[in-house]
């Protein structure tokens, strides 16, 4: 199918965040004495903050929102910025737009923090939406379908347009399918094949080249 909307998820497919978000995680941990290596973190980039503190360490409501503080007292002033852009991004974003494409990010991350990312990496000029999670993280927890939909609804209100959602997770995938669109899974984030593939990818890519290859298809 040819796509004229491309929505991007932003970690693990637009940049990779390991270093700033498993620093974050790590220093709102220790605030509860919990000590844990940053490559066991990494299981976290994805899902919204709140969903990793409450599941994983079976905080309180009051807990989780001590350390979503916490963990965005680290992440807003060095975390934000402890992040790389994979390689060939700027140019596959480049030809997308060049070929007619409408290109927008939808994360589960802060609007506001995603916005800061995309303008530190001079990315943002390239998406025509950004749609992200509000700071009570009241988006996220009902689940990615939500900022995709937002994100439609900017571009497409009357859904004339075929759209798709690349991301790296499960939730990127099932997100797209509750929206009602197709979504194509990359496997040089971090998720798996077998993640992408279960939770509904139409097809998976294993490098930034082969998705823009694809999405020109």
């Amino acid at each position: 199918m040819k796509y004229e909307i491309c929505i991007f998820d932003l970690d693990g497919t637009l940049t990779d965040p390991k270093i700033g978000i498993t620093k974050s995680f790590q220093y709102a941990l220790t605030e509860f004495g919990i000590h844990e290596e940053l490559d066991s973190l990494a299981r976290f980039i994805g899902p919204s903050l709140r969903e990793c503190f409450q599941n994983s360490y079976g905080f309180s409501d009051a807990d989780t929102e001590k350390a979503v503080a916490k963990f965005r007292e680290y992440f807003a002033e060095t975390g934000i910025f402890e992040n790389t852009v994979y390689p060939g991004i700027p140019a596959a974003l480049q030809t997308l737009k060049d070929s007619g494409k409408i290109l927008a990010v939808a994360t589960n991350k802060v609007t506001e923090y995603a916005c800061q990312i995309l303008e530190h990496f001079d990315l943002d000029g390239y998406f025509s939406f950004v749609s992200g999670d509000k700071m009570d993280g009241s988006l996220s927890k009902i689940g990615k379908q939500v900022v995709i939909r937002i994100a439609l609804d900017a571009l497409d209100l009357n859904r004339e347009k075929a759209a798709v959602m690349i991301g790296d997770r499960e939730l990127d995938m099932i997100g797209a399918r509750e929206a009602g669109i197709d979504s194509i899974g990359v496997t040089y984030g971090y998720g798996s094949k077998t993640e992408l593939k279960n939770s509904g990818a139409v097809v998976t890519v294993d490098s930034v080249e082969q998705c823009v290859q694809l999405l020109q298809s």
